[in-house]
């Protein structure tokens, strides 16, 4: 169970805080939400309390860990395949999945073939959606403004393996 002020990641739309925890009267239950809010997109969400971990809410990573994970992207395998349908299913499993690591492949893929094919629309929203994803994380963890945190990740996504 997280507390109120605490950092949190729901795999879906970023990093945030828990600003409350409310209990609502829905039916006859009385259900418990933390009530979270997104720093970088001014989102405010209500997560149910006993679906947190079906859901995957998880802590921000440690600034450590978004370090050790922004000095892998280098190395990271841009394989998709061609079929856009099975290569967008695939892309939004592995942003569903919360490993920040899976969302970084992801980014690094689409702008690898966004600047050799160009992206469709779904996946232009999809690349934007995974960005801010990461982003958000990265902010939260590190205490770093937007630009700065997006400065670093450009440069991780178009840094070499071995450079």
């Amino acid at each position: 169970m997280f507390s109120v002020g605490d950092k949190i990641v729901h795999p879906m739309h970023g990093a945030g805080v828990i600003e409350s925890i409310v209990d609502e009267k829905i039916g006859k239950n009385l259900v418990r939400f933390y009530v979270f809010r997104m720093p970088v997109s001014g989102l405010t969400l209500k997560i149910p309390t006993e679906n947190s971990d079906m859901i995957g809410i998880r802590a921000v990573l440690p600034a450590g860990e978004i370090e050790r994970v922004l000095a892998q992207i280098p190395a990271l395998s841009m394989d998709m395949t061609t079929n856009w349908n099975h290569r967008y299913r695939e892309n939004m499993e592995r942003i569903k999945s919360g490993d920040l690591l899976e969302v970084a492949g992801v980014i690094k893929a689409l702008m690898h073939r966004d600047g050799e094919r160009g992206l469709s629309t779904g996946e232009r929203k999809m690349l934007h959606n995974a960005k801010q994803i990461l982003l958000s994380e990265v902010v939260l963890s590190k205490g770093v403004e937007y630009a700065d945190a997006e400065a670093c990740v450009n440069a991780a996504m178009l840094a070499e393996a071995g450079v």
